[in-house]
């Protein structure tokens, strides 16, 4: 993903809130293409309940950057994923963020089981502690 002119702050670089953007729109994006269906559609839904981020160095525009996704823990009705957040071409780690969804059905929004398609997806991604 390429930053975008508007993401950089007065100090000239990405503003801490735009990093969750990126997060948000990496897990979901992934989602989506991974389950071959379009979430939006599924009867539950995965709302956010929890997220933070560790910075350790800079990004800006007009970075490209690229994030790699994980997960901590898969219960009956969350996931929590890790998320390394990369300058592309260097190894360096520049954020570390997690990311807790937890599944409620559309309706009455009451935490329900993950739908059977997104854990199918979610059991694919590599393990890490939290």
């Amino acid at each position: 993903m390429t930053t975008r002119w508007n993401d950089n702050d007065q100090y000239g670089h990405m503003n801490n809130a735009t990093y969750f953007e990126y997060i948000d729109t990496a897990v979901n994006g992934w989602l989506m293409q991974d389950t071959g269906v379009d979430i939006r559609d599924l009867p539950a839904i995965g709302i956010v309940a929890s997220t933070g981020c560790d910075y350790f160095a800079e990004l800006g525009f007009p970075d490209t950057i690229e994030i790699g996704l994980a997960t901590s823990r898969i219960g009956t009705s969350s996931i929590t994923y890790r998320l390394g957040i990369f300058r592309a071409g260097d190894p360096a780690l520049r954020a570390l963020a997690h990311f807790v969804h937890v599944y409620v059905d559309a309706e009455t929004r009451r935490p329900v089981p993950i739908p059977d398609v997104v854990r199918a997806a979610v059991e694919t991604l590599p393990r890490v502690d939290s």
